[in-house]
């Protein structure tokens, strides 16, 4: 992972997981459509805050991703939170075309379990 310039006052409240990763839930902005789950590190967020691109960190590659760098499938970000512990991200997103690596518009069209 890379050096940051994530603004200190935002790194200082995120709580990570012991290899510098935050969740990220992924929502689209308009109608509350959970889309999927992704994780973020310092780097990642610092470059979805300045570009309004969802970039995220692959923990099965090891590196760096844009939403829809390669699929066209994209996510331009409308808003990030930052849950009341610090520990989970919440972005608000305009996606365009299909959110999972499967082609489906949403992670969560596996199937309930309830």
């Amino acid at each position: 992972m890379s050096v940051t310039s994530l603004d200190p006052a935002i790194a200082a409240r995120l709580k990570r997981t012991e290899d510098g990763l935050v969740p990220a839930v992924v929502q689209q902005h308009d109608t509350g459509e959970v889309l999927m789950l992704a994780w973020m590190d310092d780097e990642a967020l610092h470059r979805t805050l300045t570009t309004g691109a969802a970039t995220y960190w692959s923990r099965s590659r090891g590196e760096y991703w844009v939403k829809g760098a390669t699929s066209g499938n994209t996510q331009r970000v409308v808003s990030v939170a930052l849950d009341c512990d610090g520990d989970t991200l919440l972005l608000r997103v305009e996606q365009t075309g299909a959110a999972c690596h499967t082609g489906d518009r949403t992670c969560f069209d596996a199937g309930r379990l309830l």
